[in-house]
């Protein structure tokens, strides 16, 4: 099986704090990856140093075959890894549409010459954009094919999530990372989105997804392997429930002595 993404001896301190401790892992080409650990564990730290937010202090990352340890955050983007943030990002006063297609600004022809003088043009690709868009959104939720023009504000948590998760897919990336997509949902909303995020993998064979979750239900139920990390190092992976017997997990994690 072919590695899309591959971190060796990866390493990130903040002071006397080492978040990421020689960290070795890897993830397969089209599989769905849960990251698990106790807070302070390393797993946002690990999202931000693949995408380019933090430098790496040593080791290495590889991504589609290509080393992207001192890449740009803009570069790593580019080559198809986007990402979702723990803490919403959206802009609040901005439409559904407009928040979508901020994540989509690789795939946009930009330039004043472009958007003032070439309106046919500039038409087109707006017009292209929005079925993009639309078609997307109406995976997760038909109805908000219909709003595309309402400000996000306006929307529950489980939707402002949703055009979360459409803004990192509309660019068409490789790999997907999901900072804990169910922050601030009720039980029953965890649930969809989850029914959601299954049905885009099974409607894009290509995509690849690593998942931060502290909902052990949404692993167990989503996941076709689990990597658990504390202070910053690797102490299981596997499977689910053979993760979830492991006695260090169960220490470190699970709350059991």
């Amino acid at each position: 099986m072919t590695a899309i993404l591959e971190a060796r001896g990866l390493t990130r301190r903040f002071g006397g704090v080492v978040a990421l401790d020689g960290l070795d892992l890897s993830v397969t080409a089209n599989e769905i990856v849960g990251l698990i650990g106790p807070n302070g564990s390393g797993k946002t730290t690990f999202f931000n140093v693949v995408t380019g937010i933090y430098a790496a202090d040593a080791g290495s990352v590889s991504f589609d075959g290509a080393d992207v340890t001192r890449a740009s955050a803009r570069s790593i983007y580019q080559a198809g890894i986007s990402r979702t943030f723990q803490r919403s990002r959206l802009s609040l006063s901005l439409s559904i549409f407009d928040n979508v297609m901020i994540g989509n600004h690789k795939n946009l022809t930009q330039g004043l010459w472009f958007n003032l003088f070439r309106r046919d043009a500039f038409k087109r690709e707006f017009e292209a954009g929005y079925q993009s868009a639309r078609a997307l959104i109406e995976v997760f939720e038909p109805a908000l094919g219909t709003r595309m023009f309402e400000p996000v504000g306006a929307l529950p948590m489980i939707d402002r999530r949703r055009i979360e998760i459409c803004r990192a897919l509309i660019s068409g990336p490789k790999l997907l990372l999901l900072d804990e997509p169910s922050a601030g949902m009720t039980h029953d909303e965890t649930s969809e989105l989850m029914d959601d995020i299954l049905l885009v993998r099974e409607r894009n064979q290509n995509l690849t997804i690593v998942i931060v979750e502290h909902e052990m239900g949404v692993i167990e139920r989503i996941t076709d392997r689990c990597v658990v990390l504390n202070f910053g190092r690797k102490i299981a992976e596997g499977p689910y429930r053979a993760v979830a017997a492991d006695g260090q997990v169960q220490e470190a994690y699970l709350g059991v002595a």
